[in-house]
C-alpha cells in the first residue's frame, strides 16, 4: 500500500491524503473561506513555503504509516521542481520550491520525497487515475483563476495554454502576467472581475450577432463572479441594431482628442 500526500497551491492551498490513489481522512485548507481566492498573491514566497509544510506534516502526524511521496501542484512552469515562471504566483518564480520544501520538511523530521508538478498537469493525472486509465492519453483544459492545459502521461514542455496569444488587440492586458491578447486575459476568473473593477453599472451589447446572445444566462454567470461585492449592482442591456451609436461615439471621441 502506498501512501502519499497530494497539496494543490492555487489562489489557496488544499491538502490531503492519499492511500493507493485514493483520497482518505480530513482535507486541509488555507485559508478556510473559499470565497478568498486570491488571498495567497500577496503571501512572501517563504512563507508559502512554511504554509506548505505546515499542512503536509498535520497530515503526516494523523497517522502512524509514514508517507512515501509528497506531490505539490502549483501553476506555472514546472522543470526538475523549479518554477521557472508563475504569472498567478510570481513571488514564486524562479523558485527551487522542491528543494526548500524537501529542507524545511527535513527539519521536521519528515523525509519523503517531494515531487513539484504543473497544476494542470496533475489534474490530468487524477483524471486519468479516477478513470483507470492511468495507460491511456489524458488531455485537460483548466478554466478557473487562469487557464490551464494538462496532460497525462506527462512529458517534457510548457503547456501553459492560458498565455497563448489569440489577439493583438493592446487593449486586452488583463493576463496576470501582463502579456497582450492572452487568453487566459479574455476567459480567466481573474481577467473577468478586471473588467468591472471601474464600478458598478449598466453593460450594453450589440452587433449583428447580438440575438444569439443568452442574457439570463451570461447574467448568471456573472452574477457568481461578483457575489458579496459592490459590483453586483450591475446590469445588462442588448442595444438595438444599426450605426447610429458608433456614429455617435466616433464624433464624440474625435472632439475629445482635440484637447489632447
Amino acid at each position: 500500500m502506498t501512501t502519499a500526500i497530494g497539496v494543490v497551491m492555487t489562489g489557496r492551498i488544499v491538502a490531503g491524503r492519499l492511500k493507493d490513489r485514493q483520497l482518505t481522512g480530513e482535507q486541509l485548507h488555507y485559508p478556510e473561506d473559499a470565497e478568498k481566492l486570491d488571498a495567497l498573491a500577496a503571501v512572501p514566497a517563504s512563507e508559502l513555503v512554511e504554509l506548505l509544510a505546515s499542512h503536509i506534516c498535520r497530515l503526516a502526524e494523523a497517522e502512524t504509516t509514514p508517507v512515501d511521496a509528497i506531490g505539490v501542484a502549483v501553476p506555472g512552469i514546472i522543470r526538475h521542481g523549479r518554477v521557472e515562471d508563475s504569472p498567478n504566483l510570481p513571488q514564486i518564480k524562479g523558485m527551487d520550491l522542491a528543494g526548500e520544501l524537501t529542507r524545511v520538511l527535513a527539519a521536521r523530521g519528515i523525509a519523503a520525497p517531494v515531487h513539484v508538478a504543473n497544476d494542470a498537469d496533475a489534474i490530468a493525472a487524477g483524471v486519468a487515475a479516477t478513470r483507470g486509465q492511468l495507460d491511456r492519453l489524458t488531455r485537460v483544459w483548466t478554466i478557473g483563476n487562469g487557464i490551464g492545459y494538462g496532460r497525462w502521461p506527462y512529458v517534457e514542455g510548457v503547456w501553459e495554454g492560458g498565455h497563448i496569444t489569440v489577439t493583438l488587440d493592446p487593449k486586452e492586458n488583463y493576463c496576470g502576467c501582463g502579456g497582450i491578447g492572452h487568453l487566459e486575459g479574455i476567459m480567466g476568473y481573474r481577467a473577468m472581475r478586471l473588467r468591472f473593477l471601474a464600478g458598478p453599472g449598466r453593460f450594453y451589447f450589440t452587433g449583428h450577432n447580438v440575438g444569439f446572445l443568452e442574457l439570463d444566462r451570461l447574467r448568471s454567470h456573472l452574477e457568481g463572479m461578483v457575489k458579496m461585492s459592490p459590483l453586483i449592482s450591475y446590469s445588462l442591456e442588448i442595444l438595438p441594431p444599426g450605426d447610429e451609436n458608433a456614429l455617435l461615439g466616433a464624433g464624440v471621441a474625435a472632439v475629445g482628442a482635440l484637447s489632447l
